[in-house]
């Protein structure tokens, strides 16, 4: 007569009773999950540093500028420096994660269309409010409320909360600039941009962590 065995007996002698086997592969499916996260909390920390540096060095070289002419010919290697290393380290950590992944977890090639076309609209449109005379016009933070309301969109579709939270604080950071003046929206941009990816990064830890403790 064959009988169901209580245990799964293990490589070493020993044995995994059902509760083991399924908390070893929770664990198991956690730790792929952290692995498989596109927005990973080291390299938006990482981020939040470049951006932090990078135009918080452009706003202690204009702060002082009166009239304001804009950033010196030294900032501008270190801006186009921090948009390639940016750049660079979000594809290739990105490309990493979501090999092989499919689904609602990948922007589709028409959301993706959608968001090039937020950049061209803003281009657009600072080039229009500048030729009207509008003084935020050419404020780096302008540059962030049509992308960032259209993002926050995307992340409402797709029921993505956090992104969605964050679309919208670009939203605001965007606005708080075009009140900062256009050598203190540098440091909006700055300290933001800093707040916003440390958040993001926060969030997911918290998230990793329940869902670690969860029963």
């Amino acid at each position: 007569m064959n009988h169901t065995p209580d245990a799964v007996t293990a490589g070493n002698g020993g044995s995994f009773d059902p509760k083991q086997a399924a908390a070893l592969l929770d664990q198991t499916t956690q730790q792929a999950r952290r692995q498989l996260q596109p927005a990973q909390p080291w390299l938006l920390v990482i981020r939040a540093v470049l951006v932090l540096a990078a135009l918080g060095a452009i706003w202690l070289s204009v702060r002082g500028q009166d009239p304001y002419k804009g950033p010196t010919a030294a900032d501008i290697p270190v801006l186009v420096a921090f948009i390639v290393v940016n750049f660079a380290a979000t594809v290739a950590v990105r490309k990493r994660a979501t090999a092989g992944v499919s689904g609602r977890s990948l922007f589709t090639q028409g959301e993706i269309a959608v968001l090039v076309a937020s950049f061209v609209a803003t281009v657009v449109a600072m080039v229009g409010l500048g030729t009207a005379g509008v003084s935020f016009a050419y404020y780096p933070t302008s540059v962030l409320v049509i992308p960032g309301l259209v993002w926050a969109v995307l992340a409402a579709a797709r029921a993505n909360w956090r992104e969605f939270a964050t679309g919208l604080a670009i939203v605001v950071i965007g606005i708080v600039g075009a009140f900062a003046g256009p050598a203190g929206s540098w440091a909006v941009a700055a300290v933001g941009l800093c707040a916003v990816l440390l958040g993001n990064a926060a969030v997911i830890i918290w998230q990793q962590r329940r869902s670690v403790v969860r029963p």
